[in-house]
């Protein structure tokens, strides 16, 4: 069969091309050099154009004369990153000699000019010239060290990714079991019911809730948002959960707690991380709760079937600004009663059309919860957000903390 060579090159636009440059012309004359690529092609490139795709059957060397092309591995390579090609190196010699397909993406990110050399032109003259096998035989050994040395770093990567992974289910593990469990609280106690539900964005959460009795009567409950995510959250939330559990063991009042919470988060705060949170003292025997709030968002009350968010005190969020003051206020929790506390990883989860699913979403839930179990509730708020954002995961941290005091009925009967 009679194969048609390729176009030859004008010799007026060669002259000015940087052969003299390429590796593997290296040390031959200026006159046999423009004989042989006269046998080649000039490609221009456009920005964006693609020269190889992986699994491209190709018989071709490429050159890069001028501009910026890439070499993009992996099967994601049109939307990874690069590695651009220095001016001169050789692209596709693998697959032109050993006949197998293209094994990379290789695309212009500008606008490029690359020398083509047909495979029967590298054959049949350029491999014949003097030094050109053997300047070759250098560029092979030297991608090989390269390809050697960018595995060696792939692996060494992946290894310290592997071992970041595992100390960041340690953190998991370890900021888990600083917290109560998830689940029913208290299921025994004859005056309240509480179950709670943590999910975070990441393997460790900035996102926390607690609820332990301070004497005999008083409980204490709280939930804080820790701005931003990952391990930097992780340690702040830490940090926020020690002090205030010595705080509210030590303080009498809500308001107390969080100025000097947000006094003791201030100092030495250089990542100017902060919290917001929602904090109070209730008494299940009265159900008198005293509440005070740092820039947090209003808890919903579930009353008589009517779902409203309750009113809250003024309070700047905390760890930023030392001195600041804050407030209390009293509401009082009828037997039946249910407390929704949330941080807005709930209400802020986006559905596809990126509507949020809001605080009307959680008012609709609780409106039809009745005296159905807690933990029911929370399974089902659960469900009802991955059914909104057809998503298992969603994008922030989320808490909830579900409080009610026990009807009259069901104290008498577990009496």
């Amino acid at each position: 069969m009679c194969v048609e060579p390729p176009p030859s090159l004008d010799p007026s636009t060669t002259t000015s091309l940087p052969f003299k440059d390429i590796p593997l012309f290296r040390d031959l004359k200026e006159d046999v050099l423009l004989a042989a690529v006269h046998r080649c092609e000039l490609l221009p490139l456009q920005p964006g154009q693609v020269l190889l795709t992986p699994g491209q059957t190709n018989e071709d060397i490429f050159i890069i004369l001028a501009g910026t092309v890439t070499v993009h591995l992996g099967a994601d390579g049109y939307r990874s990153k690069g590695m651009a090609i220095p001016i001169g190196q050789c692209i596709g010699e693998f697959s032109a000699i050993d006949g197998r397909p293209a094994s990379a993406l290789v695309r212009a990110e500008d606008d490029a000019t690359v020398l083509r050399i047909p495979q029967q032109v590298f054959w049949s003259h350029m491999v014949l010239l003097p030094g050109v096998a053997r300047n070759m035989m250098i560029s092979l050994v030297e991608r090989t060290r390269l390809t050697n040395q960018l595995t060696l770093e792939a692996q060494r990567e992946a290894l310290e990714l592997s071992h970041l992974r595992k100390e960041l289910d340690l953190a998991r593990d370890l900021q888990l079991n600083m917290l109560p469990p998830q689940g029913d609280l208290f299921s025994g106690h004859p005056d309240i019911e509480i179950a709670t539900l943590m999910e975070p964005a990441t393997t460790v959460a900035g996102d926390f809730f607690d609820a332990f009795f301070v004497d005999s009567h008083r409980l204490f409950v709280c939930i804080g948002d820790v701005s931003g995510h990952g391990l930097g959250a992780a340690l702040f939330m830490a940090r926020s959960v020690g002090l205030l559990r010595i705080l509210a063991n030590t303080e009498t009042s809500p308001d107390a707690v969080l100025r000097r919470l947000n006094d003791s988060l201030a100092e030495g705060n250089e990542a100017a991380l902060f919290v917001t949170m929602f904090c109070g003292y209730l008494d299940v025997s009265s159900g008198l709760f005293t509440y005070s709030n740092g820039g947090h968002c209003p808890p919903l009350r579930l009353q008589d079937g009517e779902v409203r968010p309750i009113a809250m005190p003024k309070g700047a969020l905390l760890g930023i600004f030392p001195g600041r003051t804050y407030q209390s206020l009293t509401l009082q929790l009828d037997p039946g009663d249910l407390l929704m506390v949330y941080t807005d990883g709930v209400t802020e989860a986006e559905n596809i059309e990126g509507e949020p699913f809001g605080v009307q979403g959680c008012q609709s839930l609780l409106a039809e919860a009745g005296q159905a179990p807690l933990d029911s509730l929370i399974q089902g708020l659960r469900q009802s957000l991955r059914g909104f954002t057809s998503s298992q995961h969603l994008e922030d941290d989320c808490t909830l903390l579900l409080l009610r005091r026990r009807p009259d009925s069901v104290v008498r009967e577990g009496s």
